[in-house]
């Protein structure tokens, strides 16, 4: 059931607006990159032409809120199949960036952002990696790159993932 009261008939504009978005309203869903898309074999909740249609038909909430925009694995299957030449990875990335501007950003990221600001790198350095990386000769490893966490604590980023 779709509440026409929650539909936003701007959405589309704004999307298209966005860099990567220029080209959405030119869909006419025939299903091209659904058909291609090697995350749509995996997982059904990410449907590329169903996401399209929520976009044009102004479901601007429910898509920005959404896990599935941000499955899309930029392999460009769609982008090269499209009739219309839609670039639905573009349009991926342009409702990602709406949607990290609106608050709503994807719990991964939030981690990997956290995981960057805490060592400056995605994984934690443990003492037992460089006693490893001791015994096979390599130089140790630093526990963290202050420098780069030092960034993530100055930017604007470090507001949005909390």
């Amino acid at each position: 059931m779709i509440d026409s009261k929650k539909l936003d008939p701007n959405f589309k504009y704004e999307v298209s607006k966005e860099i990567g978005g220029a080209n959405i309203k030119h869909c006419f869903s025939c299903g091209t990159c659904t058909v291609g898309c090697p995350v749509r074999e995996i997982d059904d909740k990410y449907n590329p032409r169903k996401i399209v249609r929520m976009v044009l038909l102004g479901m601007r909430e429910r898509v920005l809120k959404s896990d599935f925009i941000w499955l899309c694995s930029m392999c460009y299957t769609c982008y090269d199949r499209c009739p219309q030449g839609v670039h639905l990875t573009d349009v991926m990335t342009a409702l990602k960036n709406i949607a990290v501007r609106e608050g709503y950003i994807h719990p991964a990221f939030k981690e990997q952002a956290r995981l960057v600001g805490t060592f400056g790198r995605l994984y934690e350095v443990e003492d037992f990696d460089n006693k490893k990386r001791d015994k096979l000769g390599l130089p140790p490893v630093k526990k963290t790159f202050n420098d780069v966490a030092k960034l993530l604590r100055n930017s604007d980023l470090k507001e949005m993932i909390k």
